[in-house]
């Protein structure tokens, strides 16, 4: 069956592990994915990812989440732009998560960027998820 929201299953299934108290999370793999767990584990929200592939052609990704003193460093993370509504934003307009404390993952000619990283190349797109 196929999937139609491969990012937001994979926020969904962060969401659950880190509700659940889990180390790590693991997600069927894609580029789409790896770029945005770039921005996060580039932001510090998680320890980082590994890359596994199986025999058959399937690759998978280990997240490891963060936590400090026993408490997530991700406190909600949400779908912004779905497939049935794409979400796009010019650099002036871009979201500014809980005052700048967080961060929104944006989709843009340069590549999957935060927030603050598209402002300052100047360059807008489609807004992915926001991360607080």
């Amino acid at each position: 069956m196929s999937m139609t929201d491969p990012i937001g299953d994979m926020l969904t299934r962060i969401r659950n592990g880190i509700m659940a108290g889990k180390s790590e999370v693991k997600t069927p793999s894609s580029r789409a994915r790896q770029r945005v767990l770039d921005v996060l584990e580039r932001e510090g929200y998680i320890l980082g990812y590994d890359y596994a592939e199986f025999e058959n052609n399937k690759a998978e990704l280990k997240i490891q989440l963060k936590y400090v003193d026993g408490a997530s460093v991700i406190s909600t993370i949400n779908r912004v732009s779905k497939p049935g509504r794409r979400v796009y934003s010019s650099v002036n307009d871009l979201p500014r998560v809980h005052n700048g404390l967080g961060i929104s993952i944006v989709s843009t000619p340069k590549g999957v960027l935060s927030d603050a990283e598209a402002r300052d190349g100047n360059v807008g797109g489609e807004v992915l998820c926001t991360v607080f």
